[in-house]
């Protein structure tokens, strides 16, 4: 039941911040969609005990393939999909605790929040990274096969 709730909090807020940087009305249910997908990724990674850096590293190169298929599909530019999809990944809870430790004086504890942040930060960088490569990939193999089709 708590990952029903999740799932629809995640759609949520991929719509909510999907309407607030205004992309187009039709793409708001896909990348709704995106999110959803992304955070079960993340939450099944997360619940088999695989820590919060290969987590989120797997769901933003989701993020990013689905993003691809979803822009070639409706003929619109990826970012409209990877900007709102990834919100549900992005760490403000831990860099909320970071800011209120050091402002506390709990410097230890605000460093570990820092590297957690960076961790998660870094990792969704480089999973976007290695999610264009493969998309890449992915167009010059079937370009190769299938010349006349793209």
């Amino acid at each position: 039941m708590i990952m029903i709730i999740e799932l629809f909090f995640a759609f949520i807020a991929t719509v909510g911040f999907g309407i607030i940087i205004n992309i187009p009305h039709r793409a708001l249910i896909v990348a709704g969609s995106i999110g959803t997908i992304t955070w079960f990724i993340y939450w099944a990674l997360i619940h088999l005990a695989f820590g919060i850096a290969l987590t989120n590293l797997v769901a933003s190169v989701a993020i990013g393939i689905l993003s691809d298929i979803a822009a070639r599909r409706m003929k619109m530019p990826m970012l409209i999909f990877n900007i709102p999809s990834l919100v549900p990944l992005v760490p403000g809870g831990q860099a909320y605790q970071m800011i209120r430790n050091f402002a506390l004086g709990n410097t230890a504890q605000g460093v570990r929040f820092l590297t957690e942040v960076i961790e998660i930060t870094g990792s969704i960088a480089i999973g976007f990274l290695i999610a264009e490569l493969l998309n890449k990939l992915w167009k010059k193999l079937m370009l190769k096969r299938f010349p006349s089709r793209m």
